[in-house]
């Protein structure tokens, strides 16, 4: 499986950046997409996810009421953020599992994207 991540880039405390997740490659015909992300010097830690059916998400909680994943078809996921915060700073990285995992764990997901940079400004 591919993953392929588009979006981010650098925004003011209080803005918006939405974050693109694509799968291909396997012949399942949905995927549970997520994301995670790692700021500089800590660990990679859970964002949000979106389950193959599309009807259940997951959110950390330092996100809820900000982050909103939603699918945009069987194979891709849109992460939009708002009221973004200096501390939203990150690589951000698209996440699927093998299996019918759909979980908060990092170890739950095989399949990751190369990355992209998101940065907000204070």
């Amino acid at each position: 499986v591919q993953l392929q991540a588009s979006g981010g880039g650098l925004v003011q405390a209080g803005g918006s950046l939405s974050l693109s997740c694509a799968a291909s490659g396997r012949t399942a015909s949905s995927y549970t997409l997520g994301w995670f992300r790692q700021a500089p010097g800590k660990e990679r830690e859970f964002v949000a996810v979106n389950k193959w059916s599309g009807l259940s998400t997951l959110y950390a909680d330092s996100v809820k009421g900000r982050f909103i994943i939603s699918r945009d078809n069987d194979k891709a996921v849109t992460l939009q953020m708002n009221s973004l915060k200096p501390e939203d700073t990150a690589v951000y990285y698209c996440a699927a599992p093998k299996g019918p995992y759909f979980g908060v764990d990092r170890g739950g997901y095989t399949y990751w994207g190369q990355g992209t940079q998101v940065t907000v400004s204070s």
